[in-house]
This record gives structure tokens, C-alpha cells and sequence, in this order.
């Protein structure tokens, strides 16, 4: 998987500061025009899109870092949204975070030994079949408020054990700053994976599995591990996302929800780390554009879609290098004798 370079770094420093300050520029908005309504929406918009880039770049993981394209991820979404729903009313955040990732790794333990007996097509409608059984768990039984979806009471928060009362109209902002603080914790969590010696051999097993296992790499345990981890920081996304909406559905489990990160990885670029956040906030925001302008939304994030496939085949992410191969080479004169 391919780390950001400097500048992808600087261009991800530069939206986090643009979102971190999106609530104050509502804030003058709302005190000008007196919209709440419209700036609350649009906070909750940038939330969701955070919430996005989470799932997105656990999936990243698994396709970018070493190759497995599972229709199952969102089961572990959905495990840790649903994790909110199941703990008692008024627990911490800080308490059931850490629980949903938990739960969402335990998950993905049998589920991983199995799928990862596996390869290619089989290993895909294995993972398909998992999250199927997960699904139908939640929407045929009454473990989860039933097929409706239930709304929920969102975890308290606490800094150094002091409960932190939030008013009802600033959720939203406060929702916004939690998801980027966290978002941006992952990604710096998963570069700095990314660069020791295990995410170095599980981007050999993306490159050449076969190679690394004559090295004497145990590819299967690595692949396995890989798994996992992409699993709980899924079902830390899904906590999230029921932490931002106060709802929970079974919907949450259903494999359209991996071809949705599916979508976000091919227009951000599949097998940059930084990619899925780009692709998750131009998804959004393409979808919003979208919805304003034509009631057939779904035409025009296909054709946005196929357009970025054919001239942008690995994502936003390699749009500078695309930029930069067309600026014209120096011109080198030689000295006049």
C-alpha cells in the first residue's frame, strides 16, 4: 500500500483544518441568517462523510493492503453500530469504543478462519454468504429493536473522568470534531503500520504472495491478522456512525454498504492510504451535488464514476502525478562555446 507523500500528507492536514473549522463558519452563518436548520444539516453531512472515510479506509486495508475484496465488511460496521444499542444507557464512550472494536475483532476471528481457506471469487461469496448470516441475525430477530431499526441513546462523553453535558443543538459540531480527531488518529495509526516490517510483508502479499511465502513468510497467519484489524476498525466506524445518527438498522449490515466503500476506494484509489478519505468525501459530496440537481442521482454518480475509472484508473490520489507528468520538461540550453 502506498503511504502519502508529503504533499498527500499536507493536503490531508489541509481538509482536516477546513472541516475542524466548518462548525465556526456555521456558527456565523446561523448568527447572520438564522438558518440553523440549513447549517446543522451540513455539519451532520460532514460527520457522515467522516464516518465514511473510517469504513473506507478499514476496507482499505483488506483491498489495498493485501488484496482480499470482501462482500462481508459491513457486518463488522454493523456490529459495532449495533454495540451502542446493546450496552446499558449512559456508558462512556470511552467504554464502548473500545467494545466495539472488541466485539467486531471476536467476530471476524471464526469468520476470518474460514473465509481465508479461500481465494479469489470463493473467498468473495464466502465473505458474502458470512455477512448475509450476520444480516438476517439482526433483521429476523428481535436482538437488535427488529427490521425497522431502532433509535438509540448516544454514549456519554468524558475527558479524564468528568461527564461533559451536551446540549441537543450541538451534537452536530461536537459529532464533527469527535469523527475527525478519531479519523485522524486511524490514519496516523495505519501509516505508521503501514511503515514497520509487518505492513511492509503484507504489502509483499499483495504484490506476490507465492514470493513472500517462499521467503518463509507464514502469508495465511499474516492475512489472517490483516482481517482482523481491518474488522475492528470497521466496527469502530459503525460505532461511530450510531453514535452520529442516534439509529441503528439492520440496513447497516448489508453488503450494498461494502459496495458503497467499494465505490469510495475506486474513486479515492485503491491502494493509497490516503485514497479512501478522499474518495469518501468526493462520494458525499458528489452525492449531495447530485441530489440538487437531478432527481436521477444514481445516473449521474455512475457517469461521474466511469469518467474517473477511465482517465483516473488508480483514484484522486494519483491525480498529482498525473499533473505533474504533463508539465513540459525544462529546457537545458548549452553554453555558447
Amino acid at each position: 500500500m502506498v503511504v502519502a507523500s508529503r504533499t498527500g500528507h499536507l493536503v490531508m492536514a489541509l481538509c482536516a483544518a477546513l472541516l475542524a473549522c466548518l462548525p465556526f463558519a456555521v456558527g456565523y452563518y446561523e448568527f447572520s441568517f438564522g438558518a440553523a436548520e440549513i447549517s446543522t444539516y451540513h455539519l451532520q453531512l460532514a460527520s457522515k462523510a467522516l464516518v465514511w472515510a473510517m469504513f473506507a479506509l478499514s476496507y482499505q486495508l483488506l483491498v489495498g493492503g493485501v488484496g482480499l475484496v470482501s462482500l462481508g465488511h459491513a457486518a463488522f460496521f454493523g456490529v459495532g453500530a449495533y454495540t451502542v444499542y446493546l450496552m446499558p444507557v449512559g456508558m462512556s464512550v470511552l467504554l464502548t469504543l473500545p467494545v466495539a472494536a472488541i466485539l467486531a475483532a471476536v467476530a471476524a476471528v471464526p469468520i476470518g478462519a474460514m473465509s481465508l481457506r479461500t481465494r479469489g471469487f470463493f473467498f468473495l461469496m464466502v465473505t458474502l454468504a458470512f455477512g448475509q448470516m450476520v444480516y438476517f441475525l439482526f433483521h429476523d430477530t428481535p436482538l437488535g429493536g427488529g427490521k425497522d431499526g431502532v433509535f438509540i441513546t448516544r454514549p456519554a462523553l468524558e475527558i479524564f473522568g468528568a461527564a461533559i453535558e451536551v446540549r441537543r443543538r450541538d451534537w452536530p459540531r461536537v459529532m464533527l470534531w469527535l469523527n475527525l480527531g478519531l479519523l485522524a488518529t486511524i490514519y496516523a495509526a495505519l501509516v505508521a503500520f503501514m511503515r514497520t516490517s509487518l505492513g511492509a510483508a503484507l504489502q509483499g502479499i499483495r504484490a506476490n504472495e507465492e514470493r513472500m511465502r517462499a521467503l518463509g513468510y507464514d502469508t495465511a497467519r499474516l492475512k489472517f491478522v490483516a482481517f482482523v484489524l481491518a474488522c475492528a476498525l470497521a466496527g469502530v466506524s459503525g460505532h461511530m456512525w450510531a453514535m452520529n445518527e442516534a439509529f441503528v438498522n439492520p440496513e447497516l449490515l448489508s453488503w450494498h454498504l461494502t459496495a458503497q466503500a467499494l465505490l469510495m476506494l475506486i474513486l479515492g484509489g485503491i491502494g493509497a492510504l490516503h485514497g479512501p478519505i478522499l474518495g469518501a468525501l468526493a462520494y458525499v459530496g458528489l452525492e449531495e451535488v447530485a441530489t440538487m440537481v437531478t432527481e436521477r442521482q444514481r445516473l449521474v454518480q455512475g457517469l461521474v464514476m466511469l469518467a474517473v475509472v477511465l482517465l483516473l484508473p488508480k483514484g484522486l490520489a494519483s491525480l498529482r502525478f498525473r499533473l505533474a507528468r504533463r508539465r513540459p520538461a525544462p529546457v537545458v540550453r548549452e553554453a555558447a562555446p
